[in-house]
């Protein structure tokens, strides 16, 4: 059985459904049922017998892109462990290049992160190549970065505290750093923070990292250490936008891609491209009327 659940433009939805129903067809596949989920944000959910997730996706791209998905080929509910990258995803901006505006080099260390996200560059060295550039900036810096420029994506706090009030566990792991990414994670509600840490002496960044890295390699391991203490009936979801989220959103049982680089969303069955992260709560089903707090809060 496969699940599809998506948030579209309403205005000629009938029309494009008929289109992609054909193409389905087109595929060797057929959908056995089509319904509005209008309890949890004018959901259309499909229903298929059989048939292969990534083809799925691709014919619901082709016709309703920009929409919010996901493909499920388990039934869908709240997962029981949430695990989400921070920069570009649960906050609107990339730390390490924020702060560089305050040293005044933000674009020389903005297109090594673009790369980086993209995949066209080995994190830990694009990482440790922006760190050492900060030598010398003064740790203030961080703090007048957090309060003039870091900002949580509209429904990342709603997001949060409606999967914890249902029982999931939210971690918060992020290749930026415990100087940001501690306050995000209290800001938005995050049970724990996995990440980086910067190295200070005398007030200035070193230019150099504390411990090991937190890469792609690391967020895996997160989750599944996460799902581990769970049990084996445990489901987890993923969200992210760059290439050093995509193990970990192919590990989860459901992987999220926010707004992101076109190899993490291939290599999710999920994507966020139309509404804010709230639009995560409708496609799991959960009524508006069960969400805690309020977007604009």
């Amino acid at each position: 059985m496969l699940i599809a659940r998506l948030i579209a433009d309403p205005q000629g939805l009938e029309t494009r459904l008929d289109a992609a129903s054909a193409a389905i067809e087109g595929e060797g596949m057929r959908i056995a049922a089509a319904v509005m989920l209008d309890f949890c944000g004018d959901v259309l959910q499909l229903a298929l017998p059989t048939g292969e997730p990534k083809v799925l996706r691709r014919v619901l791209d082709e016709h309703f892109a920009p929409a919010d998905m996901l493909v499920s080929q388990v039934d869908l509910r709240v997962p029981d462990v949430f695990v989400s990258d921070m920069d570009s995803t649960m906050i609107g901006q990339e730390c390490i290049d924020e702060l560089a505006d305050y040293a005044g080099i933000k674009p020389q260390i903005a297109a090594i992160t673009e790369r980086a996200m993209q995949g066209e560059l080995d994190f830990e060295s694009a990482l440790r190549e922006r760190v050492g550039l900060l030598e010398g900036l003064g740790e203030s810096a961080i703090q007048q970065c957090l309060d003039e420029r870091i900002r949580p994506n509209s429904g990342a706090r709603v997001l949060v505290e409606t999967l914890k009030n249902h029982g999931c566990r939210t971690v918060l792991v992020t290749g930026g750093f415990h100087h940001f990414a501690d306050p995000v994670a209290e800001a938005i509600g995050f049970e724990r923070v996995v990440g980086n840490r910067l190295e200070v002496e005398g007030g200035k960044l070193t230019g150099k990292l504390v411990g090991a890295i937190t890469d792609s390699s690391v967020k895996e391991r997160v989750l599944r250490e996460e799902l581990a203490a769970l049990g084996s009936e445990a489901l987890s979801m993923a969200a992210g936008d760059g290439a050093n989220d995509i193990p970990m959103l192919k590990a989860a049982t459901w992987g999220i891609a926010y707004r992101a680089k076109p190899k993490a969303r291939a290599a999710s069955n999920g994507t966020i491209d139309r509404g804010d992260l709230t639009a995560i709560l409708d496609l799991l089903g959960i009524p508006r009327d069960e969400w805690v707090g309020s977007v604009d809060d």
